[in-house]
């Protein structure tokens, strides 16, 4: 008989082993969509390939998309999509990646302050760099075996919140032992969450004046989502009638919209650009606009909506336009995603004050005592039947 006829397959071979005395942590992964690695066309190029690769994003037969996304998209739209990331990139990197970083570190510090060193905090992305395969190994690294999910997008969509779950449970697939998983669904309605928009806008608003209209952009996805069951849509206008309420806005002073439409079906409406248009052509000369979908500014923000958009606006006869920025790492932006972990961590966690590390130690230090006294036994060393080879039965 071949003697690797029972090795163990090799793609659950990734993750740690048990061991003895370990002492098990808490891991929470936030993940964003992600961003390419550097604004030129062949790393747009890579990440678009993931990107709209992704069922979850492109809901079209697979051979028809497979010959659009390869013929049509990806020769011409990296170009393109490269020279407008090269207008927001900054010193540092992407917008995106490096927001997100400080929102990393922020909700590390805050979870450390509120549960010691048990609680551990990594980024991964969906597409492109830093991966969810690497913020997976991060977090099991650290001997975390509860990991929460934090898709770090306010509104359920199947293309956003979807895919992270997708994302990760790839990567799970080729670990032997798994950790216990949470995941958050969404958090769009959360009072935290919409108080930090509210007070972002009334900080401009006491600082600039008040304007004739606040727009409320989020993210466009096809209607036919919508027709098939997500929730995306009306979540959105359930936070613009939140943020509304908490504004004390009348109903002609706000508008929700979506925008960064892709191909040419329909998209839910209405559009972010045309809207914005038939505002300056109806007399309205102010507007602000705030994206109340993305946790961090990136290219869709501060390309599409502070430039872009705003020379619509003006152009068709606007007077004033005004963006107001994510929430990025605002600290009542931290305090509210916090505030979602808490939540979904009950009873996985304790506090610093109940957290007795010599007790943990002396329990750790147990375990690995008869950890090795397991391994020396005689029963432990020749199978659990003692010398005797043959038949057990």
């Amino acid at each position: 008989m071949p003697k690797n006829l029972f090795r163990p397959d090799p793609g659950f071979a990734r993750g740690p082993g048990f061991a003895h005395g370990e002492v098990p942590a808490v891991g929470v992964l936030m993940a964003i969509l992600g961003t390419p690695d550097a604004p030129t066309p062949s790393a747009v190029r890579r990440y678009l390939r993931q990107f709209l690769g992704d069922p979850r994003v492109i809901e079209v037969s697979r051979p028809v998309w497979w010959l659009i996304l390869n013929l049509f998209v990806l020769p011409f739209r990296p170009k393109k999509s490269a020279a407008l990331y090269a207008s927001v990139w900054t010193d540092e990197g992407s917008p995106l990646l490096v927001i997100s970083r400080k929102q990393q570190a922020a909700v590390a510090k805050e979870l450390e302050a509120r549960y010691g060193t048990s609680v551990h905090v990594a980024l991964g992305a969906t597409y492109g760099n830093p991966s969810m395969r690497s913020a997976l190994d991060e977090l099991l690294s650290k001997g975390c075996r509860r990991i929460l999910l934090l898709p770090m997008f306010s509104h359920y969509s199947s293309t956003s919140t979807g895919a992270a779950y997708d994302a990760l449970a790839r990567e799970l697939a080729t670990l032997r032992w798994l950790p216990e998983l949470r995941t958050v669904c969404q958090f769009h309605d959360d009072p935290s969450y919409i108080d930090a928009l509210a007070a972002s806008v009334r900080e401009r608003w006491q600082a600039e004046g008040e304007p004739d209209m606040l727009v409320m952009s989020f993210h466009g996805v096809p209607q036919r989502y919508l027709e098939n069951g997500d929730p995306y849509h009306c979540q959105c206008q359930k936070t613009g009638r939140l943020l509304a309420e908490a504004l004390g806005l009348a109903d002609e002073r706000w508008q929700v919209t979506f925008q960064s439409l892709f191909g040419k079906e329909e998209w839910i409406k209405p559009y972010t650009d045309e809207t914005l248009q038939a505002m300056a052509r109806s007399g309205i000369r102010k507007v602000d606009v705030i994206c109340p979908g993305f946790a961090a500014d990136c290219l869709e923000t501060l390309e599409e909506i502070e430039e872009e958009n705003r020379h619509l606006f003006l152009d068709a006869g606007g007077e004033q336009f005004r963006y107001i920025p994510a929430l990025n790492d605002r600290p009542d932006h931290i305090a509210a995603l916090c505030g979602v972990i808490d939540r979904n961590l009950g009873g996985w966690t304790v506090s610093p004050e109940t957290y007795d590390q010599q007790a943990i130690e002396a329990e750790a230090e147990a375990s690995r005592t008869r950890g090795e006294a397991l391994r020396t036994c005689p029963a432990h060393a020749d199978g659990g039947y003692g010398a005797d080879t043959s038949d057990p039965r």
